[in-house]
């Protein structure tokens, strides 16, 4: 199986597209939109040396979304041949004539729909045979074994490729799509013996191959890690000052994405319900969201809807000014789409004055907890109550004075937002959510 040649043009997508909407208006439909995909690319894994596992994956879809009126009805394929699709389709409107009406379901603003399609650089195959693959994650792996005799153990290394594309469109005479890819090396080793067995790893992703971190780098990173956590223990039950470590930083903020996202609000299950105009965070920081970047992770000119997508603020000076809004969402609040039926694209925070070195931020925390690692769920959305449990560092004078394990850190997002004492500049390039390590003045660490 060829692993770099997709069975469709796009240009052989968008005529399948447009001929399933006529098929679905001969039918009944009054409105319709299409969704069509093919992904293809390839997986390995090694753990001590050893190939683990090898895969390839190739598949194709088609996903066609019937209004009849305001009702509506879904059906999906992944055989492409004309009866298939005329199948689906006939499929769908028998659903949507069903179901019960919904006024606020529908297409897209034709007035909101993308119109210059801006190209972003985001399709990057990569040249990588299976043996080379292999040979790359045993790299990656025998570096972080290199980093000390301790790490005796390993829970893999892993190099993915993969490409895509995509069509999507609808009865508005819209019908647009494009490639991309996205590739991943990743690593997990175990140090320690016994009791003091820990775990850690790293990995790295990027739409192209040039982008990713060194498999060298990766392993050695990875390996650092897990023999750092050798010898923690629990630390105190304290309210103390909290670093979040860049990796999982824009996990605390994506909080704040979902509730101020359209879903949480019309359902009233946001603790920042009404936030346009607060202020949430404090007056240094800020949050953009830009869909152009190129090679970015969620970068898009249109999103899941055809809706143009635009470069905003979504928080300044601390105030929030943008919600995330499909057009179902916004019309259920009486408002219009934000381009954002899908997610987020390209979410950076930033923070002037406040942006400081990693060691700066431990500095300026003093004596508390840095945190490496979360564990379960816990967070009520409704009420921004957040509990998680956590493992990382405990600092004295800001400086590392040994690992932490089997601890919670707690409080409520409202309260942790606003208590954001300053941003560090160690941003990672592997998510479509930029945020360095976050210093928050306040936080109940339960240990002992």
């Amino acid at each position: 199986m060829s692993q770099k040649q997709f069975a469709y043009s796009i240009d052989q997508f968008k005529k399948i597209a447009q001929q399933t909407i006529k098929t679905a208006k001969r039918l009944g439909a009054s409105a319709a939109e299409v969704d069509l995909n093919e992904g293809l690319g390839s997986a390995v894994s090694v753990r001590k040396g050893e190939t683990e596992n090898l895969e390839y994956n190739r598949d194709k879809g088609l996903g066609v979304t019937v209004y009849v009126g305001h009702r509506k009805g879904f059906a999906s394929t992944s055989d492409l041949g004309e009866k298939a699709i005329s199948d689906t389709v006939e499929a769908a409107v028998a659903i949507a004539q069903l179901t019960a009406e919904d006024p606020f379901s529908g297409l897209a603003d034709p007035n909101q729909l993308a119109k210059d399609i801006v190209e972003l650089d985001l399709y990057h195959p990569w040249d990588i045979s299976m043996d080379e693959s292999i040979g790359l994650a045993r790299e990656c792996e025998q570096a972080a074994f290199d980093v000390s005799p301790e790490i005796k153990n390993s829970e893999g290394a892993s190099v993915s490729v993969q490409e895509g594309q995509f069509v999507y469109a609808n009865s508005n005479d819209f019908v647009h799509g494009f490639p991309s890819t996205r590739h991943y090396i990743s690593c997990s080793v175990t140090a320690g013996e016994g009791d003091q067995m820990q775990r850690d790893g790293w990995w790295s992703t990027a739409r192209c191959a040039d982008d990713l971190e060194a498999a060298l780098d990766i392993g050695r990173q990875a390996g650092r890690r897990a023999l750092g956590k050798v010898g923690a223990k629990k630390i105190p039950t304290k309210k103390i000052p909290v670093v979040f470590e860049a990796p999982i930083a824009s996990g605390v903020l994506r909080h704040f994405i979902s509730a101020v996202s359209g879903g949480s609000l019309y359902r009233k299950q946001s603790f920042l319900e009404g936030a346009i105009g607060e202020s949430v965070f404090p007056e240094f920081i800020s949050i953009k969201e830009d869909p152009f970047v190129r090679r970015g992770l969620s970068s898009s000119a249109f999103d899941n809807e055809g809706v143009q997508t635009q470069k905003r603020s979504i928080v300044s000076s601390g105030k929030v000014e943008g919600l995330f809004l499909s057009t179902y969402s916004a019309k259920k609040l009486g408002l219009t789409s934000t381009g954002n039926a899908g997610g987020a694209h390209n979410l950076s925070v930033h923070a002037g004055t406040h942006t400081h070195e990693f060691s700066e931020l431990l500095n300026m925390m003093g004596t508390g907890f840095l945190v490496t690692d979360l564990l379960g769920h816990g967070t009520n959305m409704v009420t921004g109550d957040y509990s998680r449990g956590a493992s990382g560092f405990w600092i004295e004078d800001g400086e590392i004075i040994h690992p932490v394990q089997e601890v919670t850190v707690a409080g409520n997002l409202k309260d942790m937002f606003k208590a954001i004492q300053g941003v560090g500049n160690d941003s990672l390039n592997r998510s479509s959510f930029k945020v360095g390590s976050l210093l928050i003045d306040s936080m109940t660490v339960g240990g002992d």
